[in-house]
């Protein structure tokens, strides 16, 4: 039998719900333990999903015995801190994406896991569906040729609540960081980094940005991009080669279907059914690494995270947006 992992989470927001409620419906995995700023909180969540430890103190959840691995879902601007403050405790760490705020501090996470020898992995969920495995195999088996074009989009109308993280640039709101970079990471996966990039940027009350539009620029291929909290869009990819083109669906990043169309051919649609939101393939994917004692994905190796965050950065740089206490 598997040993169990146990889990504890840091951050008990919105995403850590959906990924607790995914978490506990992986076999030989257990939520041990859950920290918050808040001992109502914790408690609450803990007593929500079995977790037989909670915390009021982020630090404090070190304490527990036995525990295997942390996720952290807090807001984007605290990825760095209390990712740093886990590895240096020799915890290993799942940590939300983005994965920081900048290439700077992804370095210093890098540079902290491998001084002490600790697993880190960025939670870029899509990477591990069933749908982005099987529209890497049709691209690699060219059943569309080389790709020439990529069109993808996020987008969804933010309610105005200033205070919250979507909004809130102390708490590195905006879509880009938020939304386009699923987007961003899609095109990054299928044709690597770019050799020229375009964007631009509306920003809202709060001076985040709302929307943000992109360009990017291959030898031979382009990628036309967009993030937005001002339009409900249709949050889809297509993938557009010299013999056909795939499609994934509304919403793309969490997608069930990919149908491939192939030049004078009927459409094929790949259908991968699930009980659960798709966080329970990262789950399984920090799971396998820590059971065969590696200290980094081969699939999200950190090696991606950080052309991931060097992306976004040139990215901010390119359609002007700042945060103040992060850019120079």
């Amino acid at each position: 039998m598997a040993k169990p992992i146990k889990w504890g989470i840091i951050g008990l927001g919105k995403i850590a719900d959906k990924f607790a409620t995914d978490l506990v419906k992986v076999t030989h995995t257990q939520l041990h333990a859950v920290a918050s700023s808040s001992i109502e909180r914790a408690k609450d969540f803990a007593q929500k999903f079995g977790a037989p430890y909670h915390y009021d103190s982020y630090e404090d959840i070190f304490k527990t015995p036995e525990l295997d691995v942390v996720y952290i879902a807090t807001p984007h601007s605290s990825h760095a801190e209390y990712s740093i403050l886990c590895l240096k405790n020799k915890m290993p760490v799942l940590c939300e994406k983005p994965f920081a705020m900048n290439l700077k501090q992804v370095e210093k996470m890098v540079e902290a896991a491998r001084e002490n020898d600790t697993f880190l992995m960025e939670a870029m969920w899509t990477r591990f569906l069933p749908v982005i495995q099987k529209t890497q195999e049709l691209i690699e088996e060219d059943r569309i040729g080389k790709i020439k074009t990529i069109h993808a989009d996020f987008g969804f109308v933010a309610p105005f609540t200033p205070e919250r993280r979507t909004l809130n640039p102390a708490l590195g709101g905006g879509a880009l960081l938020d939304i386009g970079i699923y987007p961003a990471y899609l095109s990054l996966l299928l044709l690597g980094y770019p050799t020229d990039i375009h964007a631009m940027s509306t920003f809202g009350k709060t001076g985040v940005d709302e929307t943000t539009s992109i360009v990017f620029k291959y030898p031979q291929a382009t990628a036309l991009l967009n993030a937005t909290f001002g339009s409900r869009t249709r949050t889809e990819a297509l993938i557009y080669g010299e013999k056909g083109y795939i499609h994934l669906p509304e919403r793309f990043h969490e997608s069930k279907t990919v149908t491939l169309y192939e030049t004078d051919k009927d459409p094929l649609t790949f259908t991968f059914e699930r009980e659960t939101r798709g966080y329970n393939f990262e789950i399984e994917e920090v799971n396998n690494c820590l059971r065969n004692n590696k200290k980094e994905s081969v699939k999200m190796p950190l090696s991606m995270s950080v052309k991931l965050m060097s992306l976004l950065d040139e990215i901010r740089q390119k359609a002007g947006i700042r945060y103040e206490g992060i850019d120079s």
